[in-house]
């Protein structure tokens, strides 16, 4: 009898744990893994961070599996340029993208000789390394790392294709409720 009692107790205490673990991870805080380097020097490949999942409201995909339990978003707020986001694309609705958000509903984006514009203004950027490397699964691929300055007034950091960045680009419209990353 006793060891019966252990075995239901310890399968409780498992079911109490799985329902706190996924109330946590769809309603606070989520953790992620980055498999890329889209956005190094900020953030390399293998880092793991923790994304609060409040920020800009809850959606389908807060939640394991993203259920279609309603459309839309609850308790939204609005994400700034320059913020870091984890998102889903409506054409993928299974990988996890982490990016920086550009550009905003209504703003026109665009590559003029491998530089960017935003809203017809150039984003202000400045060399700090002529010799980086960032891999790209087993490939390397040589970069210039700058300092750019966009229009939230901060400065980031990116990398540029030392051979073959976006030389020129026709310009992108931000439709509305989206976002350019």
């Amino acid at each position: 009898m006793l060891d019966k009692k252990i075995i239901i107790d310890n399968i409780k205490t498992l079911f109490y744990a799985l329902i706190i673990a996924v109330v946590i991870r769809s309603l606070i805080i989520q953790p992620f893994y980055i498999p890329s380097s889209s956005m190094e020097p900020n953030l390399l490949v293998g880092d793991r961070l923790f994304v609060t999942k409040y920020s800009y409201g809850f959606s389908k995909h807060s939640f394991p599996f993203s259920p279609p339990i309603f459309k839309g978003r609850l308790l939204e707020s609005k994400p700034k340029i320059g913020d870091v986001i984890v998102f889903k694309t409506p054409a993928d609705n299974r990988t996890d993208y982490i990016k920086r958000l550009i550009g905003l509903p209504g703003d026109r984006i665009q590559f003029i000789d491998s530089n960017l514009y935003i809203n017809n203004g150039e984003v202000l950027k400045s060399r700090i390394s002529q010799n980086d490397i960032i891999y790209c699964g087993k490939r390397k691929i040589e970069v210039f790392t700058f300092e750019e300055l966009l229009t939230d007034g901060k400065k980031h950091h990116s990398v540029y294709l030392k051979d073959s960045s976006f030389k020129n680009s026709d310009i992108f419209i931000v439709p509305q409720d989206h976002y350019f990353f």
